[in-house]
């Protein structure tokens, strides 16, 4: 992989986000020159900055990391700006990364693209199988949108990309604003401020019962960059998780257990569950990356995220 980097030149939209600051370094000790575009200086929602961008710093690769999004707060307080914003920044790149001819674009998608109503293993031919769920169906369907204009571009163009499928992260430099926070930053935040508090109990919606599927966000970045080395499908998006089902409650018994948290955990069970089971089907990334899995598991990694949020928690209660 090393030889394949080196002096490669990358672009890396949202490379100081969550996701985008570990696949920068990824990339940068593999030898490639990486640039990250600010929003200071390219709106990337216009298709003139976007192309200015890759013409003032050309590329051989674009990874779309960069995205608006949030937790149902932000799903329901703002659907046009995450769907305009996302639906524009997506179209925009990719006519840029044509006109300036990028060799590979590497868009970066979301599991909630997948059918709202759909459990179970899901498999990349499910992405069209119902739609979105409604709560999220202004974000996730602007991702969609991505691996349909990647098909139509390589067949009129010929322009290589793929559309890469991401379960849940967590991980270092997440957010745990709770109007961003996703599950996992939204449950280790809560955790870690009972220990401090020293609260005689903590509370969480739900039975437990519920089966999603995490990542950890190094991992994730290392599954990307060999995806964009080995993977040349823009016909079939790809992937890219664990495969293994994690009920909320083994989650939450994982936190308390790495937290060493000492209080009682109530169990509100008159709150929704949710979907019985939303796990990625990992078979064909298993193949296309040469038998890659992710090396972390779930206890491990969430050790490593509690130590970052336990030394870094006032910038990243704040961070957006």
């Amino acid at each position: 992989m090393q030889g394949f980097w080196s002096d490669k030149r990358v672009t890396v939209t949202g490379g100081a986000g969550f996701l985008g600051q570990h696949l920068v370094k990824r990339l940068e000790g593999l030898g490639a020159k990486v640039f990250v575009p600010r929003q200071r200086d390219y709106n990337l929602t216009t298709l003139e900055a976007c192309l200015r961008c890759l013409l003032e710093h050309p590329c051989d690769m674009l990874f779309h990391t960069a995205a608006y999004y949030g937790g149902i707060g932000i799903n329901v307080a703002e659907p046009a700006k995450l769907y305009y914003s996302n639906l524009v920044m997506g179209a925009n790149l990719m006519e840029a990364a044509r006109l300036a001819k990028v060799n590979k674009f590497v868009a970066i998608g979301t599991a909630c693209s997948y059918p709202g109503y759909l459990e179970g293993n899901l498999k990349e031919e499910d992405l069209w199988a119902g739609p979105c769920h409604a709560s999220v169906v202004n974000y996730g369907l602007t991702k969609k949108m991505m691996a349909v204009q990647a098909q139509a571009y390589k067949r009129q163009y010929g322009l290589d990309s793929i559309h890469l499928i991401l379960t849940n992260l967590y991980g270092p430099g997440d957010s745990y604003n709770p109007d961003r926070s996703h599950v996992v930053a939204a449950l280790v935040r809560k955790w870690v401020e009972a220990e401090l508090g020293k609260a005689p109990s903590l509370e969480v919606w739900g039975t437990g019962k519920p089966i999603r599927e995490f990542i950890y966000v190094e991992d994730c970045a290392d599954a990307i960059v060999l995806a964009a080395e080995k993977y040349d499908d823009a016909t079939m998006p790809l992937n890219i998780g664990t495969g293994i089902g994690t009920s909320i409650r083994e989650l939450v018994e994982t936190i308390n257990s790495v937290t060493g948290y000492a209080g009682q955990v109530v169990w509100n069970v008159d709150k929704p569950d949710g979907a019985a089971k939303k796990v990625l089907d990992v078979t064909r990334m298993t193949q296309a990356l040469d038998g890659w899995i992710a090396p972390t598991d779930l206890a491990s990694g969430l050790a490593k995220t509690i130590a970052w949020y336990r030394a870094n928690k006032a910038q990243a209660d704040t961070k957006w």
